[in-house]
This record gives structure tokens, C-alpha cells and sequence, in this order.
């Protein structure tokens, strides 16, 4: 550890914070350097920074708004479309994660029916009809989704009990005297 210190930071076998960011910054590759920002003391969890540009400043990487909310859908994006669509004058950064959120728990929802109806169907591909009667047979998605028309999609199958043949032979006329009894 001496070695690789120069002569000058070593005091008394006392190591200050300089030589540990020293330390750091020898061992790992020269574009990349852990370390922790407070200078005082180094912690477990070091945090990584990213060395870019002319000047070689550190930099931390990069990191989506939608990977640190923890979404596959585009936070940046939903954000841009808001403040364009002129619904407000100013449009907070939580508006865009939740509008994110809401439309990424929406848009699996209908997928899981509509791949469980198309498993129904015995095919491997959701097409329109499988939407279509995901949304339909489900009570709160047929609520949200009904001025909703579906190219393509079908209707649901629906026969009405008057119009289904009557039943005749022996369970019709056992039960018609069970039920006098």
C-alpha cells in the first residue's frame, strides 16, 4: 500500500483523504473512478463516476428517469407531451412518472387478458378479436373503454335465453314435476 502512495501524502502511517481517492483512482480504470463524495471518511457504498469531455471532470452516468422510477415506459417523453398539449403552464416532474406509471399498469393489464384470451383460443398471437373481448369481459376496462370501437374486434357472443331452443324429453318433464310438488 506504501508503493503505491507517493512519499509525500504519507504522514506517520496516517493515510488522509486525498490518498484514498488516490488509491481508488490507481486501481480502478482510468475512465472510471468509485469513490465517496464526502470527503471525511470513505463508506461501503461508493459511488461510481464516469470520467468525459476534454477536462476529465468526474461525471456520474447517465440514468433515465424511467429506470430510476423503476418503468419500462418513457417518463422523459410523457413529460415532453405534456408540456406541449398546453394543459397547464407548468407541468411538475412526479406528473410525467405517474402518467408513466398509470399507463404501463393499464397497458399489462390489457395485455395479460387479452394473451390469456388468445391462450383460449389455442393461437400464440393477440389480434384485435383477443382485445376486444379482453376489454369487454372485464367489468372495470369495459367501463373505462366504452366509447372505445375496436377495428377488427368483433362482438362479444351473446344469445339471449328466449331465443335458445326449449328443452324437451325426460329432464324437462321430471323436472316440471318436481317443481309441482
Amino acid at each position: 500500500m506504501k508503493g503505491l502512495l507517493p512519499a509525500a501524502t504519507e504522514k506517520d502511517g496516517y493515510l488522509g483523504v486525498l490518498p484514498a481517492m488516490y488509491l481508488v483512482m490507481a486501481l480502478v480504470p482510468s475512465d472510471t473512478a468509485c469513490f465517496d463524495s464526502s470527503p471525511g471518511r470513505m463508506r461501503r457504498t461508493a459511488v461510481c463516476k464516469m470520467r468525459t469531455g476534454k477536462g476529465s471532470k468526474l461525471r456520474a452516468k447517465a440514468k433515465s428517469r424511467s429506470s430510476r422510477a423503476g418503468l419500462q415506459f418513457p417518463v422523459g417523453r410523457m413529460h415532453r407531451i405534456l408540456r406541449k398539449g398546453n394543459y397547464a403552464k407548468n407541468i411538475g416532474g412526479g406528473a410525467a412518472v405517474y402518467m408513466a406509471a398509470a399507463l404501463e399498469y393499464l397497458t399489462a393489464e390489457v395485455l395479460e387478458l387479452a394473451g390469456n384470451a388468445a391462450r383460449d383460443n389455442k393461437k400464440t398471437r393477440i389480434n384485435p378479436r383477443h382485445l376486444q373481448l379482453a376489454i369487454r369481459n372485464d367489468e372495470e376496462l369495459n367501463k373505462l373503454l366504452s366509447g372505445v370501437t375496436l377495428s377488427e374486434g368483433g362482438v362479444l357472443p351473446n344469445i339471449h335465453a328466449m331465443l335458445l331452443p326449449k328443452k324437451t324429453g325426460k329432464h324437462a318433464n321430471t323436472s316440471a314435476t318436481e317443481s309441482q310438488d
